[in-house]
């Protein structure tokens, strides 16, 4: 009986054993299998495949150049209906002979476009000795509000002591109107402040809650928020509405409109690895975003070993601020970055410029200044050039991007004067693609649409531009073959193509087709399918600008 209780024990052991394993194996299997079946999260506007797990939490703080999942690997087809094409990385082109040329903005002969000339503009000095008046965008924002067809500023007036606000009908002469909020002045927060952000929000629906504000204010503490505000003018904030979680004095937000998020990018420091650095916090709702638990969302992006040291520094550069909006079919991103401080001169920060179509993973094909420091002193952005919310607008066939700088004090580094400037670039002048007297010619990744006519933004006024259409199988479509293009011989930011069968694209919409582009003596900067004639790119105008009624260009030429 003793034996077969034993016997009987260990089948039963045995059964038990081979029975959880089956359950084990089998659980196992169900999750690779679920894990497989939910690796794949949001598809994106442009093709991209999210994995589920969004925004990535894997990345180690470290200078390495940010890995490119969506470069590495580009969506099969790509759909193009949400703005102009740029060409400033590989996503969109399958072959080229083309030579890709990236362009940086260049400073208005006629900065500072505005100075601090106002008594409380000179207020807030580090010292007695050491004067800094200030008027300059420390981000805050620059925006064209279609509601007052004005061009409107927010920008740190006096040393970190209020926030200003200035307006403009063309954006280049400013005028600062007497408030309400400090009696006879621009003032529109009194409140000691640092960084700060203003968002120009033309999707919100309720009208109290148009204008958004993220204040970084100095409270005496050795732990920091952003304090959140809410305005139906921009001028009137009242109380906050609510907080974030802690922050470095530099964090700043951007609106993601192609994945209806807010980002918040939290400025950290790592001591032993990468200096100032960002971590990613994002949400649909802005006060619920805000509410990330310290040190614990992920690390972001920082300044990489390709940004170049300084020769008379050799300091291993940092991730100073960053900005961020949507313009047409992509995130621009404007990274200032410190490349050290010098004992005898003002912070030599300038910006840079990169590129996103997921939002996270930013490309920085070159870590030249796209807004430079000045290296001449006198000059008044011989010191800490840096960016505006918002970063840029749309004017006409140009691009505005509001900037900081600081005159400097020559032996020392205190800041000086403190004033805003502007720089333009043409209109997606970030690069271009440029053929010589030899033609050279680009093929674009399979490509989808909705749309009925193709537009190129091209300058060749001494060459010329043609353009087919190729059938999934790579053989040009008779009605669209190069010899049939008309040819474009002329620099237009928003340019027609035809061909003898018109210009008519609908036959083709939702098919995937590749555009080839055939080019001489001349640069090509984007293209895109427009539903309408006008050319309308239905693509995001950053900051705005004059003409446009919303947060996307639906008026073309």
């Amino acid at each position: 009986m003793q034996t077969f209780q034993t016997i009987e024990s260990a089948t039963v052991r045995r059964v038990v054993f081979l029975a959880a394993m089956l359950i084990c194996v089998s659980g196992f299997a169900l999750s690779v299998f679920a894990q497989d079946s939910s690796a794949k999260g949001e598809v994106l506007y442009n093709g991209i495949q999210l994995p589920a797990v969004w925004p990535p939490r894997d990345l180690p703080v470290s200078r390495d150049p940010m890995p490119l999942p969506y470069l590495d690997a580009p969506p099969a087809v790509i759909p193009i209906d949400v703005g102009r094409q740029l060409f400033v990385d590989n996503f969109l082109v399958e072959e080229t002979s083309l030579a890709r040329t990236h362009h940086a903005a260049t400073y208005l002969p006629s900065n500072p476009i505005l100075k601090p000339d106002k008594p409380w503009e000179s207020e807030g000095s580090k010292s007695q000795d050491q004067p800094a008046p200030t008027a300059m965008v420390f981000s805050d924002g620059v925006w064209f509000d279609p509601q007052d067809n004005l061009f409107k500023m927010w920008y740190m007036g006096g040393y970190t002591v209020t926030t200003c606000y200035a307006t403009s009908k063309d954006g280049i002469t400013w005028e600062k109107p007497s408030l309400d909020v400090v009696p006879g002045t621009n003032v529109v927060q009194a409140a000691k402040r640092d960084s700060t952000t203003v968002w120009l929000d033309l999707l919100e629906k309720d009208p109290s809650r148009r204008y958004k504000l993220f204040e970084f204010g100095w409270t005496g503490k050795s732990r920091h928020n952003l304090a959140l505000f809410f305005s139906s003018d921009g001028i009137h904030w009242g109380e906050p509405v609510g907080s974030s979680g802690t922050v470095g004095d530099r964090t700043t937000v951007f609106y993601n409109p192609f994945r209806n998020v807010w980002v918040y990018g939290i400025r950290d420091y790592d001591h032993t690895t990468i200096g100032r650095f960002r971590r990613y916090a994002e949400g649909a709702d802005v006060l619920a975003a805000a509410q990330w638990e310290d040190k614990k969302s992920p690390f972001w992006v920082g300044a990489d070993t390709r940004d170049p040291q300084r020769d008379d520094l050799k300091t291993p550069c940092e991730l100073y601020n960053l900005d961020a909006v949507a313009y047409e079919s992509l995130m621009i991103g404007l990274f200032s970055i410190w490349r050290g401080q010098p004992k005898d001169r003002a912070k030599p920060n300038e910006i840079c410029v990169g590129y996103s179509r997921d939002g996270f993973h930013w490309h920085r094909p070159t870590h030249t200044p796209f807004i430079p420091v000045s290296e001449k002193y006198g000059d008044w952005n011989w010191g800490n050039v840096q960016s505006a919310g918002g970063c840029c607008l749309v004017v006409g066939d140009q691009l505005y991007f509001y900037v900081s700088g600081r005159s400097g004090v020559q032996g020392s580094p205190a800041s000086g004067t403190s004033a805003t400037g502007l720089a333009t670039l043409r209109r997606d002048g970030f690069a271009s693609m440029d053929a010589g007297e030899k033609p050279g010619t680009l093929t674009t990744r399979p490509v989808t649409f909705k749309g009925r006519h193709l537009f190129v933004n091209v300058d060749a006024p001494q060459g010329q531009l043609l353009v087919e259409v190729l059938n999934e199988n790579g053989k040009a479509i008779r009605r669209f073959k190069k010899a049939s293009c008309t040819p474009i011989a002329t620099n237009s930011t928003i340019q027609r193509v035809t061909w003898k069968s018109g210009d008519d694209l609908s036959s083709l919409a939702g098919k995937p087709v590749r555009f080839r582009f055939h080019l001489t003596n001349g640069k090509l900067y984007s293209f895109w399918v427009s539903p309408d004639e006008s050319g309308a790119s239905h693509g995001y105008v950053a900051a705005g600008g004059p003409g446009f009624t919303g947060v996307t260009d639906t008026i073309g030429r």
